[in-house]
């Protein structure tokens, strides 16, 4: 059984059950059958013995009959009984027979007529009587009309009678049940491979997808809302889930090795030249702080980069709750005015009752990204305004700087990963502060934008 298709495990036990069906329906039918045809016979006994009381007339004398209808004539006491021929004639084997008061056969046929010599008459009720294993009926009339007083019809039926019904019934049943079995094998195997073909069509399309290993094909089943097609559209969204775990990953990887090349190369520069030659304590220590200043920045670069992965490919490992946003936006705000960095002012204004459902160390990371990014585009001296507003169901967080700004063709790119619009500045960031921001806000469900006019400053809005 391990070894069969899903299609003749079904099958199998399709046919084990309609087998068991069908047996039970034999059994069931058969036994309804035999019982429905002994009643059947019952009734007919009575039937027939009824209607044979009609056959029996008394006449005074023979001339007083039709002669057209005489089948036949016998003595009876002082005139004679009339007989209609259709009397003896067998009714699904039915016999009748008629006696006198003394239980004298006069005339008629009982094959158990030696039995039921000692039976005594009971006028309108069915007895039983076996003989040589065989059960027979016994139905007595009483006749009561003009003449016929002391006479007795007796009709008598074997069992056996209902064994041609039956076996004819057994013939059908042993026949066509059988080939109902087999024609709805045949249907229910047909039903179940175009049933399962759509398993066929997922299974092939998988197999095809991780042998070619080509993530963007997708398994195709047409309409329909079933749960196989279902089963199809999980399969898409996991394709595509991996597509993009592994386009991901490529770029990270892309990514890593291109911006790590530049200080590992400096490092290893660096190295080289000190360890060419003797060197004195000064060129030895400037030497050391370079190879400190590039390490710092492949530590930073490495944090932020799997900080970013992270939040990009399991952004299901940041839990979210109620976030004071007032509290948040102020205490970033009081820290981050501490640094004074180029002189620059940091001031800040959050409206109260501020609160989002979110993580609350994304939030603050985002914030202190922005802050970050116009301390280190600001201008000497300059400012940095931070505002949370409350706006109805919404809350909007921007961050204005007065510094270089950003060309207007910069500021759909600044978003990227690795991406400077400043090249003075590259040295400072990882490049990866900004798309940070953008994947926090997109994590939130809230859109980012940018606002920026070179040498005039730039404002950096998210609205959640």
């Amino acid at each position: 059984m391990r070894n069969l298709s899903i299609r003749m495990k079904i099958t199998l036990w399709f046919t084990v059950i309609l087998a068991v069906i069908a047996s039970f329906t034999y059994v069931i039918v058969f036994s309804v059958n035999q019982q429905l045809i002994q009643k059947t016979i019952r009734d007919e006994l009575i039937r027939t013995v009824e209607d044979n009381v009609d056959e029996v007339e008394y006449y005074k004398s023979i001339g007083r009959s039709d002669p057209q209808e005489v089948d036949y004539y016998m003595a009876y006491r002082d005139g004679y009984l009339e007989i209609d021929d259709d009397f003896l004639d067998k009714v699904n084997e039915v016999c009748t027979a008629i006696y006198n008061e003394d239980a004298v056969f006069l005339y008629g046929e009982n094959p158990i007529s030696r039995q039921t010599a000692d039976m005594e008459f009971a006028d309108s009720q069915i007895r039983h009587l076996t003989v040589n294993d065989t059960l027979y009926y016994v139905f007595d009339r009483k006749l009561q009309s003009e003449g016929l007083s002391g006479l007795w019809l007796r009709g008598v039926v074997s069992e056996h009678q209902g064994m041609a019904q039956m076996a004819a019934i057994t013939r059908l049943l042993l026949l066509f049940l059988p080939l109902f079995v087999l024609v709805s094998v045949a249907g229910g195997y047909l039903f179940a491979g175009r049933m399962l073909k759509p398993i066929q069509k997922i299974s092939e399309s998988a197999a095809r997808i991780s042998t070619g290993g080509d993530l963007t094909k997708r398994i195709v089943l047409g309409e329909g809302r079933d749960e196989l097609h279902r089963l199809a559209d999980s399969f898409n969204e996991m394709f595509r889930r991996l597509e993009k775990s592994f386009e991901r990953e490529r770029q990270f990887t892309s990514d890593a090795s291109h911006e790590l090349r530049t200080p590992v190369s400096v490092i290893m520069a660096q190295c080289e030249l000190s360890l060419g030659e003797e060197r004195s304590t000064e060129e030895y220590v400037l030497a050391l702080r370079t190879i400190q200043r590039q390490g710092r920045k492949m530590s930073r670069l490495i944090n932020d980069m799997l900080d970013f992965t992270r939040l990009e490919m399991r952004a299901e490992s940041y839990a979210r709750e109620e976030v004071d946003m007032t509290e948040l936006v102020r205490s970033v705000c009081f820290d981050m005015a501490l640094i004074k960095e180029k002189g620059i002012t940091l001031t800040c204004e959050a409206d109260e009752g501020a609160v989002l459902y979110g993580n609350r160390q994304l939030l603050s990371r985002q914030l202190v990204n922005l802050i970050n990014n116009a301390y280190r585009y600001g201008k000497e001296g300059g400012s940095v305004f931070v505002s949370l507003t409350r706006r109805g169901e919404h809350l909007e967080l921007s961050v204005a700087d007065d510094g270089i700004g950003i060309a207007e063709e910069e500021q759909d790119k600044i978003f990227r990963r690795f991406y400077q619009a400043d090249n003075s500045h590259a040295g400072e960031g990882t490049g990866l502060g900004l798309s940070m921001v953008y994947e926090i806000a997109r994590f939130h469900g809230s859109e980012v934008s940018v606002e920026s006019e070179l040498g005039k400053g730039s404002t950096f809005r998210i609205i959640f």
